[in-house]
């Protein structure tokens, strides 16, 4: 039987107390309630040229804003998600091992194949998309030089001090003569010159509530259509927006308010560029426009799977 404390009932007799108050800090509410901009930085708007891929060797570059948002360990490019630049050589292999539950892979060019640690293997090509789940350690072996767009969501789990438990839902791919021919035939119907976007999203089998890619991951295939302004829509994740193809005088304006007669107050004007990407900070609008004369598309990877499922996704209309 052990013998106790008389001084702290139910304590053994010779067991320490600790104090455990050093740490506890106190907030005026008002002041501390929204710290975001003030102790928590804002995500910037940011673009990355073509350049950090283009005639790069073999490997992996991070589009990393870790610094700006004040996150560490690791690179970042939102407070959830991580997008980079995979470079394939032909006849070359590349392996990566995210601490991940999603990857998402855009192919911007080339071919080949990824085999997952499983023994699943998928062949690949221009446009296509493709999702592994948590856990995969995977190579990618490219038959003609490749650039891979690759995001993932490293840093939520980075944050949480987690590591993938389970795989959420099947490897899965989506072609880009699919994708191709499920866009126009969004573009053709009546109501698409009335409608904020001309778009389709990708959705996997397993998401049948967040109708997403992953269930962290929302990817979108869109057309920019000659002289179109696409007018101002925000919501709550963030976006990592890749450009496909375009043609000089297509850009987006960027702003966390709008005027009274719906236009974005004193914008942040970002140009695209084939193959670049750039940040659209969530809660900001935002608004595609299209003066080159040619068709534009861009492909747009959000949190948004993750704020579907929590209801925080908001998404908002001029």
């Amino acid at each position: 039987m052990a013998i106790t404390d008389p001084q702290s009932p139910g304590l053994p007799v010779g067991v320490a107390v600790e104090d455990w108050t050093g740490d506890a800090l106190f907030h005026e509410y008002t002041r501390a309630a929204n710290p975001v901009g003030r102790t928590t930085s804002l995500v910037p708007v940011e673009q990355f040229p073509a350049s950090l891929h283009r005639d790069a060797p073999t490997g992996v570059v991070p589009l990393d804003l870790s610094g700006p948002l004040a996150i560490d360990p690791g690179p970042a490019t939102s407070p959830a998600l991580l997008a980079s630049f995979a470079t394939v050589r032909a006849g070359e292999n590349l392996t990566t091992a995210p601490i991940a539950t999603s990857e998402l892979y855009v192919v911007v060019a080339g071919a080949g194949t990824t085999e997952t640690d499983a023994g699943e293997v998928v062949g690949w090509g221009q446009g296509d998309v493709l999702v592994l789940p948590g856990g995969c350690r995977s190579t990618h072996r490219a038959t003609a030089d490749a650039t891979l767009y690759w995001v993932t969501d490293e840093p939520l789990l980075r944050h949480l001090g987690v590591g993938p438990t389970e795989r959420r839902f099947r490897p899965t791919r989506w072609a880009a003569d699919r994708s191709a021919a499920e866009l126009a035939r969004v573009a053709a119907e009546p109501a698409a010159e009335r409608r904020n976007r001309v778009s389709v999203l990708l959705g996997g089998a397993e998401q049948d509530q967040t109708l997403t890619a992953t269930h962290v991951l929302w990817a979108m295939v869109g057309l920019l259509p000659v002289d179109a302004v696409q007018k101002a829509h925000r919501h709550q994740s963030v976006a990592l927006d890749l450009i496909l193809d375009c043609e000089p005088g297509c850009y987006t304006l960027v702003g966390p308010r709008l005027s009274s007669e719906g236009r974005i107050v004193d914008p942040v004007r970002v140009d695209w560029e084939p193959g670049g990407a750039f940040v659209t900070p969530p809660g900001w609008w935002h608004s595609h426009h299209n003066e080159s004369g040619v068709e534009a598309h861009l492909l747009p990877v959000q949190d948004a799977g993750l704020h579907t499922y929590l209801r925080t996704l908001d998404i908002r209309f001029s």
